[in-house]
């Protein structure tokens, strides 16, 4: 069947495994009673002991003893009370690949076990399972927004569908859509921004807003623009670095740019990114496992020329999905270089990294590249009510003697009690709510039988290497 031609409804029976969203009220109050609040806003402050006030969908207040105003209280004694995670750059339409190759030591090697492989077999459903498994892991992990990188979108109905699974999630996201690496496709980038723009995001007050990924091509990043799009693209590599002159002296790089990765950039090259206002969000772990030029993380090279970057998870096909891990492999990886330097007598060596720099790279610095931070990344009355809260009675973190030290060197998605959304509750007593999870496993199954058989591979759990292809 041509990828243009795809029934817009082959996935529409999924969207049962997820109950519907129920309207947030205005008028509703819910209340976070107790907690330990992280705020992450200077002028709002940390609090030992705090509440935080929601109506409807926002914030309305942070302090001592406030009042419930007749609506729901959450016991949040023994909690850390903070905004919830911003994965700045995730490729959500893998969930069903995840750790397929959990040994990949270069890029092409993560191309060939996805983008060349399965990836050419993905149906709009697979898209619809992928995107909803992504999403669900990232809420059950504290992170309430994700900048969906989707560069398998084959088809409009591949868009649809991926568009849908978000929503259904509940999970706050970008969505930012891109034409595959390889196989067939329905040629509709960058025509279909247009229709997206009209049908499905018509309006920016929603949880799900909309990007545009793809690398430099001058009619696509004309069109994204056209359109009021931020422009997504992975940036990496001297070929890519080269570019960085002839594009700011076009004028074509500005605040509306994310650039991922930024491996092997010059200095020159750094500077023509804070010149011109790029948003950067960097990839420890993605950075590491597969090669990319320094392999070490290159948070360091962005705040030494004087961008805040935000950190990212990247994907899930060789490692898992966390934002607790990501935060601890850039603090070790930034500790480890910065200490190397000052070792091998370096005098401009950096400081090291605090746990409260990379916590705000979670968080802060995340919103901002995603254009949200007006929005999300803090606990300020009037922003969005996306928080989490994480228990410390549980044997990994009691007792707790720092809150950021907590979270960001020892917390894990099984510590996180609850996960809010918008002033929806997502995730409470350590459970995703509303989730058939045996219908989620039976669509991840059926998902991942057709393209394992499309590609000829047999699945095995104790697989060493690359997965191999009949």
């Amino acid at each position: 069947m041509p990828f243009d031609a795809y029934p817009n409804t082959s996935w529409q029976p999924m969207r049962a495994i997820v109950a519907p969203l129920e309207p947030i009220s205005p008028t509703q109050h819910l209340l976070i009673k107790g907690g330990t609040i992280l705020s992450m806003d200077p002028l709002v402050g940390e609090l030992t002991r705090g509440d935080v006030l929601i109506q409807g969908d926002r914030i309305i207040a942070v302090g001592t003893d406030l009042d419930a105003a007749g609506g729901r209280v959450i016991d949040a004694s023994d909690m850390i009370v903070m905004p919830g995670f911003v994965d700045s750059h995730r490729h959500a339409w893998e969930g069903q690949l995840r750790r397929i190759d959990p040994d990949s030591p270069t890029l092409l090697d993560y191309l060939n076990s996805t983008h060349f492989s399965f990836a050419t077999h993905y149906r709009p459903e697979d898209m619809y399972v992928g995107n909803l498994l992504t999403a669900l892991g990232a809420l059950d992990a504290g992170i309430t927004t994700v900048v969906d990188n989707s560069h398998n979108a084959r088809s409009p109905s591949h868009s649809d569908a991926s568009i849908d699974a978000l929503e259904d999630a509940g999970i706050r996201a970008v969505y930012a859509p891109g034409r595959p690496l390889a196989g067939d496709w329905a040629q509709h980038w960058p025509q279909d921004l247009a229709r997206l723009k009209k049908e499905r995001f018509a309006s920016d007050d929603q949880l799900v807003t909309m990007a545009m990924m793809s690398q430099w091509d001058r009619d696509t990043w004309a069109a994204a623009r056209a359109s009021g799009l931020r422009i997504i693209t992975e940036f990496l590599g001297q070929e890519m670095g080269e570019l960085l002159p002839s594009l700011q002296d076009d004028g074509l790089l500005g605040s509306d740019n994310i650039f991922n990765h930024c491996t092997g950039l010059t200095d020159a090259q750094w500077t023509i990114l804070r010149n011109n206002g790029v948003q950067v969000n960097v990839c420890p772990r993605s950075d590491a496992q597969y090669g990319l030029e320094e392999g070490l993380t290159v948070y360091q090279r962005a705040v030494d020329h004087g961008i805040a970057p935000a950190i990212s998870i990247d994907v899930e096909a060789s490692y898992g999905g966390d934002m607790f891990a990501e935060m601890r492999a850039v603090y070790f990886l930034q500790r480890a270089h910065a200490q190397h330097r000052r070792y091998t007598g370096d005098a401009n060596a950096p400081n090291p990294v605090t746990a409260r720099d990379v916590l705000t790279a979670a968080t802060i610095s995340g919103a901002r590249v995603a254009g949200l931070v007006n929005s999300v990344g803090t606990l300020t009355p009037g922003k969005q009510a996306d928080l989490i809260l994480i228990r410390t009675t549980d044997i990994n973190l009691y007792p707790l003697n720092n809150a950021i030290g907590s979270v960001v060197h020892a917390a894990e998605r099984s510590n996180v009690d609850t996960v809010i959304v918008g002033g929806r509750i997502r995730k409470h007593g350590g459970r995703l709510v509303g989730i058939d999870m045996a219908a989620l496993r039976a669509a991840t199954e059926s998902s991942r039988t057709h393209l394992f058989a499309a590609v000829g591979y047999a699945a095995d759990v104790l697989a060493d290497g690359p997965p191999t292809f009949a």
